[in-house]
């Protein structure tokens, strides 16, 4: 990394990361190179009242995968440094909790950032009262900011000689872990393009109260996992309604999970000589099973 990058810290749960997050961590990584100080599921537990609804390791494997974060820590720093569950956290006088849990954690890890960058709930003034005086800017990000999807990424360029066009399509309505590890392993095989079924479509295969966000968020949301090239709304209908995204970017490769594996898309794939790839529904190693239709009960 150029030493002209700055380095930038950004602290919270994360569990069950959605587009406003996701939209806070594009802002930060405008300001340099995005650290996340990740709390842990005893912190998570201590400072909301509540259990993380995802794991520590399943909240860091999603966040290192959105292409505006440099690198993930747990707040702890060190492993051997996390508290044991129901362990009081240590406080710093004068400041916050998570203000001194943040400044712990920064010790313990021996990061010196240039930046650290919060947003407006989690108390500016306490953040800036602790780390002002130690040369650490702080930089908050107002709610205000955060609103839309904007168009981050542009129109792909064509793949390298030699790299293959992958594409998978879906309604991508809750994006979870096991999509991140689906895309994952889609993108080892080319470039990847995934084509989102717009609104009114969603409906039509999937009746009324889908889907559950619009179609720019979906879009947003996909788009700024790394393992995607480009992210694309369908503009056909019915189970191939990716059919004129098809043939416009004419993909070498077609690729479904099995549950995906259905409505024409492999007789079409014959057709039209694409290779049709089906991928088994496996996890990260260590993570749990993960499923939209089970994510909707949170």
């Amino acid at each position: 990394m150029s030493s002209t990058v700055k380095q930038v810290v950004v602290t919270g749960a994360f569990d069950d990361l959605r587009s406003g997050q996701i939209r806070f961590l594009e802002e930060a990584s405008k300001l340099g190179a995005v650290t996340v100080l990740l709390w842990t599921d005893e912190q998570v537990q201590q400072f909301e009242g509540r259990g993380a609804k995802f794991p520590a390791a399943e909240r860091a494997y999603f966040l290192r995968a959105i292409r505006f974060v440099h690198r993930v820590l747990l707040a702890w720093g060190r492993p051997e440094a996390c508290p044991k569950p129901g362990a009081e956290l240590p406080r710093i006088p004068g400041a916050g909790f998570e203000a001194g849990l943040v400044a712990e954690a920064l010790e313990q890890a021996g990061i010196e950032p240039d930046l650290l960058v919060i947003r407006e709930q989690q108390g500016p003034e306490v953040f800036r009262a602790l780390f002002q005086p130690r040369g650490i800017e702080c930089r908050v990000v107002r709610d205000e900011d955060l609103r839309g999807f904007p168009e981050a990424f542009p129109e792909a360029p064509p793949p390298a000689p030699g790299r293959k066009r992958v594409m998978v399509t879906g309604c991508y309505d809750w994006v979870h872990s096991g999509h991140v590890r689906f895309f994952e392993e889609v993108s080892a095989y080319g470039d990847l393009y995934v084509v989102l079924g717009h609104d009114a479509n969603i409906r039509l295969l999937k009746g009324a109260g889908h889907p559950l966000l619009p179609q720019a968020e979906r879009r947003y949301v996909v788009g700024a996992i790394r393992h995607v090239t480009q992210a694309l709304i369908a503009t056909g209908d019915g189970w191939l309604d990716a059919e004129p995204e098809i043939r416009r970017l004419k993909p070498d490769i077609y690729a479904v999970n099995e549950d995906g594996d259905k409505g024409g898309k492999r007789e079409y794939c014959a057709k039209q000589g694409i290779e049709y790839l089906v991928l088994k529904r496996t996890p990260a190693h260590g993570l749990p099973r993960r499923t939209s239709t089970d994510l909707r009960g949170f």
